[in-house]
């Protein structure tokens, strides 16, 4: 009883925890469009004065901002116009205005998803820093690239900062350009140039040197410390870089070794052919060597895939390396070259848009610690231009292609993704065949109760440390939420293709819901699942006490999920965006997606589910979760019943239902599919010589009549099974 009471109050604190949530969560949302942006906006915020917004633009997304009658400024949201995307993987929205002079008038962050504002950044820090560039002046970034201004960033936040101030000069610009703002006029198309790519002779180092075909930043200590000491903020003066004014502070070459010559000089045969089976069709690569005190590697790529201390930059697109996009090179294949500390290949994708016949440049950004969290920065440029020797004359006729389209376009961007991710797709079909083969000799596999029990940890750990931690491919019931919405609104496969690895578990799950129900997600596949079952056997070996509840109880709280379910696919039938804050009732993103490294009310919730998760096995999973909810209702159609039973079982034998760990086996003997997870916990007690009454009696049986025949209970038994046939 006293474990009842105690559970009862705990249900008490998770149920004020969920509805804190939702009553969070439940204001409306609308899409992300600058129309739905501008009310929760005043004009004034955009440009003093003004008094309202004109309506949006036909023909570019942009909202006149209106002052004494007249049109002052040009509202625009930056995620009309640029795409980059942050640590989330989604757009930052800024809006802000421009005038005719092509000077921003005024800007506010109005949403983003970077879960690194949720680990102690304030929020108020990110609009502040944002809110500072009103008074750009987008014709001086124009005509430098971009570099006509400082860049201030937050210690922590690096990647982000730079995505903001990506989007809003590289979009203020598009805006500038397609209004005729400030003398800026569109940008012209025409004839473009191409490789040569017969050109293959290889040179030496001191050639490529002197033609441009490698190019040079340097840096001394004296260089650096100089310009530091210009910024405004005092404290970065104060502490200089060691070191005398000439030693190299940085050595920096770099050179574009997907032009064939160029490569085959730097990289050498056989590394230049790597190269060419490394790029796909589109795609380029550049070769970047340093040596002195300061690294252009760094070390962000080491904790979120991304080298933040470069990035390359042309006209208005800018492209960020990631750690799959990079290769380290061991020597170059030019004997008289210098000596270099890193040498490092980064591939530049073909939805970059990049022109290796166009001039480009890596930019490098230099940090300097102010204080014990606060760092200031600066950036220098290493430009590029391929020499005229590398490319064929100009074509006489532009060649226009008006065959390609966006349905195309997203269709090569979902194939390249599935290509990138051969090694984890590889995985995956190799853990969804084990566990087919699995559930198929069932019998077999769980023969040996200690082997099967081994295998099964094993499985889940895989689970969880490679389809949750590694991959995020944790499913949710948003994914159901937005599949729903997409039958509605015109289904296309593009959006789904996107994420290989999500789309191959829910093809599996169609198929898997036919045959076993919802057991072979649940039980096996998801990675929060797993986190459950294996502190729970974490809990147990400590000897942690484990409470069964009340039959009563326990099917009374079964119908709890099947209720989150139909609430939040009930709400996403009117706005899909407010269905996915309320599925915050799932602890999976911050489980699992972010790894607990979130705001701390998300934090608690998912500890206080994995802290009664240690008491009883799988408590979300039995009660809470909408998506075992969801999976339960079609699972209703399987056509098969592999779990064997004794015609016994429940009557008088309660060995199974009292052992079975979601409590998935009624009193009467049967097995609620709807909650069963496919454990085949209970195929091992059927095959039991220690547990199971009825294996336990034909065993007796036979010792003392000595009879060499009995009723064998599954075509399937182990030929050495007691139950089976002895001739």
């Amino acid at each position: 009883m006293k474990n009842t009471a105690f559970f009862s109050r705990f249900l008490a604190v998770i149920a004020a925890l969920v509805l804190s949530f939702l009553s969070t969560a439940a204001t409306p949302l609308k899409a992300d469009s600058l129309q739905s942006f501008l009310p929760e906006l005043t004009p004034a915020e955009l440009y003093p004065g003004a008094t309202s917004f004109g309506a949006v633009r036909d023909d570019v997304p942009v909202a006149p901002v209106i002052k004494d009658g007249d049109t002052v400024a040009w509202a625009f949201l930056t995620s009309d116009f640029v795409g980059t995307t942050g640590y989330s993987g989604k757009p930052i929205h800024v809006v802000a205005a421009i005038d005719a002079d092509a000077v921003l008038t005024g800007v506010k962050l109005v949403k983003h998803s970077e879960p690194i504002v949720l680990i102690g950044i304030p929020n108020s820090r990110m609009v502040e820093l944002t809110e500072g560039y009103t008074g750009l002046d987008l014709k001086i970034e124009a005509a430098t690239g971009g570099e006509g201004h400082d860049l201030d960033i937050i210690s922590g936040a690096t990647v982000t900062i730079m995505v903001i101030d990506d989007s809003l000069v590289r979009g203020g610009i598009k805006v500038a350009r397609a209004l005729g703002l400030g003398g800026l006029s569109p940008v012209q198309t025409g004839p473009k140039r191409e490789l040569d790519l017969s050109i293959t002779e290889t040179e030496d180092w001191t050639t490529l040197a002197g033609d441009g075909s490698v190019r040079r930043l340097t840096l001394d200590v004296g260089q650096v410390n100089a310009a530091f000491e210009k910024m405004e903020d005092a404290r970065a003066a104060k502490r200089p870089e060691k070191g005398e004014p000439d030693d190299t502070f940085i050595d920096m070459h770099m050179a574009l070794v997907s032009v064939p010559a160029i490569g085959r000089s730097l990289l050498g045969e056989h590394e230049y052919r790597n190269l060419v089976d490394w790029l796909d069709e589109g795609e380029h690569a550049i070769l970047v060597l340093g040596r002195g005190t300061y690294s252009f590697k760094g070390s962000g790529y080491v904790r979120g895939g991304i080298f933040d201390r470069i990035q390359l930059i042309q006209g208005d697109n800018s492209v960020r390396f990631f750690d799959k996009m990079h290769r380290r090179l061991g020597a170059l294949a030019t004997d008289d070259a210098p000596s270099f500390r890193e040498l490092d290949i980064f591939k530049i994708p073909a939805d970059a848009e990049f022109d290796p016949t166009e001039g480009f440049r890596l930019q490098l950004l230099v940090q300097r610690s102010v204080g014990a969290l606060d760092r200031v920065f600066l950036t220098w440029d290493l430009g590029y231009t391929l020499p005229e020797r590398f490319m064929l004359p100009l074509p006489k006729l532009a060649v226009v292609d008006d065959a390609s389209d966006e349905a195309a376009a997203k269709a090569d961007l979902w194939k390249r993704i599935w290509k990138d991710k051969t090694v984890e797709i590889a995985v995956l079909c190799s853990m969804l065949l084990v566990l087919t083969a699995t559930f198929f000799f069932q019998f077999q596999a769980t023969w040996k109760p200690r082997r099967f029990y081994w295998f099964r940890i094993g499985f889940l750990t895989m689970t969880l440390f490679f389809i949750g931690w590694y991959a995020n491919a944790q499913l949710s019931v948003v994914n159901i939420m937005a599949l729903a919405g997409s039958l509605r609104s015109g289904f296309t496969w593009d959006a789904f293709l996107m994420d290989p690895l999500v789309f191959i578990q829910w093809f599996a799950i169609a198929a898997a819901l036919l045959f076993w129900g919802r057991g072979a997600y649940c039980g096996w596949l998801c990675p929060f699942g797993a986190l459950q079952e294996l502190t729970n056997q974490i809990a147990r070996y400590f000897k942690v006490p484990q409470w069964t509840l009340p039959w009563g109880l326990h099917e009374r709280l079964w119908p709890i999920k099947y209720m989150v379910f139909l609430g939040l696919f009930g709400v996403s039938l009117a706005s899909i965006p407010v269905a996915e804050q309320l599925a915050e009732v799932e602890p999976f993103k911050t489980a699992i997606i972010l790894k607990f490294v979130r705001d701390w009310p998300f934090v608690v919730f998912a500890l206080l589910i994995l802290l009664a998760g240690l008491f009883v096995e799988r408590f979300y999973c039995r009660y809470l979760c909408p998506l075992g909810g969801a999976l339960a209702i079609p699972a209703r159609m399987r056509m098969f019943d592999w779990l064997r039973r004794y015609k016994e079982c429940g009557s008088p034998c309660q060995t199974c239902a009292n052992e079975c760990p979601v409590q998935a086996i009624h009193p009467t003997g049967e097995i609620n599919p709807n909650e069963c997870v496919n454990c085949l916990h209970c195929q091992v007690l059927y095959q039991s010589e220690d547990k199971c009454p009825v294996v336990i009696r034909q065993l007796k049986r036979r010792a003392a009549t000595g009879s060499s025949e009995i009723k064998i209970p599954s075509k399937d038994a182990p030929k050495n099974h007691p139950n089976a046939k002895k001739t």
